[in-house]
């Protein structure tokens, strides 16, 4: 399975330091080009490589992380995904106000689903924060929590593969719908809990 990263700060980092550790390739991209990400993929070597946004969007599984409102931009003009897994890594929040963006009262999967059209949608990667994310995922005597939900049996089934294999427990919450709106910044009860199963 190949995977892209659309984005390249903090968690979009994060998750490429993650993946280069479990000996996972990778393609990342950033809305400056390829250039702009040398010295982190020097520091990746051999598993991150840099490539252009249309690159890492053609991979089997898709990780966007992105200021919320910058989506629009980072995913407009693409083609239809045809059934690939993208996994939303984003919050509807931004720095440096953090002021919560009005989404009408739906959840942020729901209306950056809109933006994949033909995705199989997976909200993960979202509520650690990135210095977390990009830790060892052992700790305490056991492997730190990572929440997943999905409206795809067969897509989570592959991210929850993925995240046994980076060394993280994960734990199912579910539709888009309910999960989603768990994990979500802010509004959510499960972001920035750091937990770790033990045993």
């Amino acid at each position: 399975m190949t995977i892209g990263i659309i984005g390249s700060g903090a968690i979009g980092t994060a998750l490429a330091r993650t993946l280069a550790r479990g000996g996972i390739r990778a393609t990342i991209s950033n809305s400056r080009g390829p250039d702009s990400l040398k010295q982190m993929t020097r520091e990746f070597d051999p598993f991150i490589q840099a490539g252009t946004r249309e690159q890492a969007a053609r991979a089997d599984m898709v990780f966007v992380a992105v200021n919320w409102t910058k989506l629009p931009t980072a995913l407009g003009g693409l083609a239809d995904w045809g059934g690939r897994i993208v996994i939303d890594a984003n919050n509807p929040i931004e720095a440096p106000l953090f002021k919560p963006v009005d989404l009408g009262g739906r959840v942020s999967s729901e209306v950056f689903s809109d933006l994949v059209p033909g995705a199989r949608v997976v909200k993960a990667f979202n509520h650690l924060r990135a210095k977390i994310l990009s830790d060892d995922p052992r700790a305490n005597g056991g492997q730190r929590v990572l929440f997943y939900s999905g409206d795809d049996k067969a897509a989570k089934a592959e991210v929850a593969a993925l995240i046994d294999r980076i060394g993280f427990v994960g734990i199912d919450l579910g539709a888009l719908a309910v999960g989603g709106k768990l994990a979500q910044f802010p509004g959510g009860p499960l972001p920035n809990q750091n937990l770790v199963k033990v045993g």
